[in-house]
């Protein structure tokens, strides 16, 4: 039996008349850049996300940079982000000119600590970029309060939380700008790169739309400085198809993971995700826990059994070298880089079926009996 970490062709093969009818008629009627599919999809997806606007663009690492451009922030600022995250986040206050503040991750949520996050504020903290991992929102309302009170701005990186909830409140409705990516193996994923950014404000809708498409609203009045990030109308088309199934496809999550608790608890040597009954995840990955020195051991066995599983992430935030060597960044962020060691990622999509998952789990469980 082979069963992949993801498997995308399989989700086609699920939806493909109406991926291939929604991409036929892009084709048919020749508007490949902008135009109403792309009008319909950030519509239908500002509506999912419980806010006013949404802004489509190319990817979700340029989503970040327009949020945090529309906000203002560049050179002098400091933006607090968590240390176990992709690069991406990093990457994104490296580019618009700020300085990324390293902050420690809760070791049960594995996002931003909170706590530690706003003891990190200084005169020259302009934002926080709490990263919703794995499917599970981060705390938020110690970040909202604290952000209000002393005028720091809140930005989501909901990249891996389409439709995930804190306290009833949708992904990418709590900030003042947030941000998606589509990339394929998302919950949401296009058939190519592509991202959005949601907010509750008019202008910064404005400001944000103009940024991603040359500086302008209408086709030559060039307003600003903009650059081009564009969501192209055919991955417009097949993520318009997707959302119809998005609730459908977490519940199924849900489910997966459910069985992965009940077969798995209690077994020495596996530590499963946390569960918040007012922030349930929505399982973009279901992510355990085992013994740093036998990891590479288990993922061996687990190829050699034809399962793919998979590791978000191998190296904290902290300890890489663009942070400690290029950018001259230090800092020490002990559960990050400590779950970055044990941390593994087992298959979980809507089309893994029990049969596979009872495989899953036989092998994991053989794995930690043997002497």
């Amino acid at each position: 039996m082979h069963i992949p970490l993801v498997d995308l062709v399989a989700q086609y093969q699920n939806i493909k008349d109406e991926i291939d009818a929604s991409i036929a008629d892009v084709i048919h009627n020749g508007h490949f850049i902008g135009g109403d599919v792309i009008r319909d999809f950030a519509t239908q997806f500002a509506a999912y996300c419980d806010v006013p606007y949404c802004v489509p663009c190319a990817n979700g690492t340029d989503a970040l940079e327009i949020a945090l451009t529309s906000l203002g922030i560049g050179k002098g600022d400091e933006v607090i982000i968590p240390a176990l995250t992709f690069v991406a986040t990093l990457e994104a206050v490296v580019n618009v000119g700020a300085t990324p503040v390293l902050c420690d991750i809760d070791p049960m949520r594995y996002t931003i600590d909170p706590v530690q996050a706003i003891s990190l504020v200084t005169p020259n903290t302009k934002a926080f970029i709490p990263v919703h991992l794995y499917g599970q929102m981060a705390d938020m309302d110690p970040l909202v309060s604290f952000a209000s009170d002393n005028h720091v701005l809140l930005i989501e990186d909901a990249a891996q939380s389409h439709g995930a909830t804190y306290k009833g409140q949708k992904a990418g409705s709590i900030g003042d700008i947030n941000t998606f990516s589509f990339y394929p193996g998302k919950n949401l994923g296009a058939y190519g790169d592509a991202g959005a950014m949601t907010t509750e404000s008019e202008w910064l809708y404005t400001k944000a739309l103009k940024m991603a498409n040359h500086g302008r609203i209408s086709k030559y009045d060039h307003e600003t400085v903009g650059r081009s990030s564009r969501l192209d109308s055919l991955q417009a088309a097949v993520l318009t198809v997707k959302l119809r199934h998005i609730e459908q496809w977490t519940l199924r999550r849900q489910s997966i993971a459910k069985r992965y608790r009940d077969i798995l608890k209690g077994l020495d040597h596996i530590g499963l995700p946390g569960e918040y009954v007012n922030s349930p995840s929505v399982y973009h990955l279901f992510v355990i826990r085992v013994p740093a020195a036998r990891r590479e051991d288990l993922l061996q066995h687990l190829r050699q059994a034809g399962i793919e599983a998979g590791i978000h992430y191998p190296i904290a935030l902290s300890k890489l070298r663009v942070t400690t060597e290029q950018l001259n960044i230090h800092v020490h962020c002990p559960e990050a880089e400590k779950a970055s060691t044990e941390v593994v990622s087992l298959p979980i999509y809507p089309e893994l079926t029990d049969d596979m998952q009872d495989y899953i789990c036989e092998k994991l469980i053989a794995f930690f009996k043997q002497v």
